[in-house]
C-alpha cells in the first residue's frame, strides 16, 4: 500500500508535516534513480528518511550509540515504509562504510549537532560516489525561532558552507520556509 505525502502528513504529527512538503520536493528535484544507495545522517523522528522512503528509496539510518532514535519506527510502520529503513548505530565523523559505498548522504537537521563538522563532511565526500550528493538541510533563522519556541535552549543553527572550504564540493542551495537545502555535489 503506497501512501502519499498529504495522507502521511495527516497520519503523522507536526513535527513531520513541519518541512514535508520542502524535503519532498527537493528530493524530487534531485531525480535520483530509485537503485540508488542512501545514507541518512542523525535518523532523529525519521523525518528525512521517511520522506525518502514514501519517495520508494531504500535508505540507511543512524545515530550515535545512547541517542533516542526509537521514535522513527513507530511512524515509519503506520506508513508501511519501514521495510525500507534500516538502522545502524554510528557517528557521523567516524562513518562504518566502505569509501564510494552511497549515492547521497542526507542530513536533515542535524547538522548543527555534530560536534566535528569539518571531519564529519570528509566522511560524507569518502562515502559517496564520484559526482554523489550530500543535502544538508540547516534551520534558517525562522525555523530557529519556531524550534525555540518549544526548546529555548536549541542551539543555532550553522551554515554548511562554511564548513566545506577548501574540500571538493560544488555547492547549489534551495531556500525553504523553515529550513534551507544545502546541496552538495561531489567534483
Amino acid at each position: 500500500m503506497k501512501i502519499d505525502l498529504e495522507k502521511a502528513k495527516n497520519i503523522l504529527s507536526e513535527k513531520f508535516s513541519f518541512n514535508a512538503d520542502f524535503l519532498y520536493s527537493t528530493v524530487e528535484k534531485l531525480k535520483l534513480k530509485k537503485n540508488v544507495r542512501i545514507l541518512d545522517i542523525g535518523t532523529g523522528y525519521g523525518v528525512m528518511s521517511i520522506i525518502l522512503a514514501l519517495q520508494g528509496y531504500k535508505v540507511t539510518t543512524g545515530e550515535p550509540e545512547g541517542h533516542n532514535w526509537a521514535k522513527w519506527r513507530e511512524s515509519a510502520k503506520k506508513l508501511s515504509v519501514e521495510d525500507l529503513i534500516t538502522f545502524k548505530f554510528f557517528r557521523a565523523e567516524d562513518l562504518p562504510f566502505e569509501d564510494k559505498s552511497f549515492d547521497a548522504v542526507f542530513c536533515y537537521t542535524s547538522f548543527h549537532h555534530i560536534d566535528d563538522k569539518k571531519s564529519a563532511l570528509r566522511e560524507f565526500i569518502r562515502v559517496i560516489k564520484e559526482k554523489g550528493l550530500i543535502i544538508i538541510f540547516e534551520f534558517n533563522s525562522a525555523g530557529v525561532e519556531v524550534v525555540r519556541q518549544r526548546r529555548p535552549s536549541h542551539p543555532d543553527a550553522v551554515d554548511p558552507e562554511v564548513f566545506s572550504q577548501n574540500l571538493p564540493l560544488s555547492l547549489e542551495i534551495e531556500k525553504g520556509k523553515f529550513v534551507n537545502a544545502f546541496i552538495f555535489m561531489r567534483n
